[in-house]
């Protein structure tokens, strides 16, 4: 499974409309929708989009005829087997009706061929979790934990004897950073995995 390595764009010109596609990579829904808002244009007729997170995925058509802009897009994403993706196809009116199946083609086909043009990056499983740490392990802890290749620190919150640490790292190496952890606090601390994992492109 691969993502965006970075953002892509495209525009193409269809019987004198205009679409421009832009295709993101996104972590989480709450992206998808701050990108939306950045990328969406005023002046348009129409902003269609899609996205997919793993299993969730979302579409629009922003009043295009229902299934002729938001799925084909998400077609397109599906079709190039891509993972945390946003699409957005814009399109401003040239005066020529397109009929449903053309605006099928012309939302599709610009979405597929801008992400075509894309970077890819390989899509790392990934899982998160919490260690408890005292005071005592704390500095020597984090200091291993960000040595150890592919983890991130996301959070650390104190508490009366030390910290919560929650951190992700690469699902492959979950029994090297459990030992890691055990380890350096002689057993005072544990790795507690959250139930799901969550799956994002490597350096997110």
């Amino acid at each position: 499974m691969y993502s965006l390595e970075r953002p892509i764009s495209l525009e193409e010109i269809v019987k004198k409309s205009r679409f421009l596609a832009i295709g993101l990579p996104i972590a989480s829904e709450l992206e998808a929708k701050a990108a939306l808002g950045r990328h969406s244009h005023g002046d348009a007729n129409h902003n269609c989009w899609a996205w997919r997170i793993g299993q969730a995925y979302r579409f629009s058509d922003d009043g295009e005829p229902g299934g002729t802009a938001g799925k084909p897009i998400l077609q397109a994403i599906d079709g190039q087997s891509l993972d945390k993706v946003l699409v957005i196809v814009t399109r401003w009116f040239g005066g020529v009706l397109l009929g449903t199946g053309g605006l099928i083609r012309a939302y599709g086909g610009t979405a597929a061929a801008c992400l075509k043009a894309g970077e890819l990056v390989e899509v790392v499983p990934t899982l998160e979790g919490t260690i408890s740490a005292g005071f005592s392990d704390l500095a020597i802890l984090k200091a291993r934990l960000t040595a150890f290749e592919g983890v991130q620190v996301l959070s650390e919150t104190f508490t009366g004897t030390g910290a919560q640490i929650r951190a992700r790292f690469p699902e492959a190496k979950s029994e090297e950073i459990a030992r890691l952890i055990a380890d350096t606090t002689s057993g005072r601390s544990a790795l507690a995995l959250k139930n799901q994992p969550s799956v994002i492109p490597p350096g997110w």
